[in-house]
């Protein structure tokens, strides 16, 4: 019987943005498993942003190997990468990224717009919405609202449910708590655990704070998997 494909695998990946004196990345090897949560911690500036940015396909390595779900991004032309992205990554940006003047609805359904498999996934979309909402605790009212709006607590949850509507494999979080207190860090982790367990999806989530590993699987240093300097020209 043939193993299911993980989640995430990295390999041999270098990556050197262009440029004097510029930031490069060697990965040896970074994997994660199906349902497997992970929480990478650096400092700020140690190249976790270009991390996420290479396991999304923003940015494209100059060699090695990024398999999402057994499939190559570096066999993706730009277009198709960015249709993949939107059918098999859930991605939470550290400001959000939420649209300020669409309803909180709109918000949460764009990812679906160009993933159909996605949206075949959540069934009806509109109610798949309403019962994220609810799970997270948003008011009943929340999805005829304006994403602008809402304080910072209800943007971020927003935010996580745009990223899990649709179940995709893989979630993604940068820096996802660092505006909240103490207590409503851990309220909004026990939250994001929940519905990741729900949906079955692996969760990779980068943070400067060690102090929230206690919820993971695995912690990492980011310093351990990866080797991060400054190039001259």
């Amino acid at each position: 019987m043939t193993a299911a494909p993980l989640p995430l695998l990295m390999e041999d990946v270098r990556f050197r943005y262009p440029g004097k004196s510029s930031f490069a990345m060697d990965i040896p090897r970074l994997k994660l498993s199906p349902r497997e949560t992970v929480m990478l911690l650096g400092s700020s500036g140690s190249g976790k942003s270009t991390l996420l940015s290479l396991i999304c396909g923003f940015v494209a390595a100059q060699s090695g190997r990024i398999e999402i779900g057994g499939t190559s991004l570096a066999g993706l032309r730009p277009g198709a990468r960015d249709r993949f992205r939107g059918e098999h990554i859930g991605v939470i940006f550290q400001q959000f990224n939420l649209l300020p003047y669409a309803r909180v609805l709109d918000n949460i359904l764009l990812p679906l717009q160009f993933a159909p498999a996605r949206r075949q996934r959540a069934g009806d979309p509109a109610a798949e919405a309403e019962r994220l909402c609810h799970r997270l605790r948003l008011p009943a009212d929340v999805l005829t609202t304006p994403a602008g709006r809402l304080s910072t607590g209800q943007q971020q949850r927003v935010a996580v449910a745009r990223a899990l509507i649709g179940q995709p494999p893989l979630i993604i979080a940068d820096e996802p708590v660092s505006a909240l207190d103490a207590e409503a860090q851990d309220a909004f982790l026990a939250l994001l655990f929940e519905q990741v367990e729900q949906a079955g999806s692996s969760l990779l989530m980068v943070s400067h704070d060690p102090r929230l590993g206690g919820r993971f699987n695995r912690v990492l240093q980011l310093g351990d998997i990866a080797e991060t300097r400054k190039d001259a020209a």
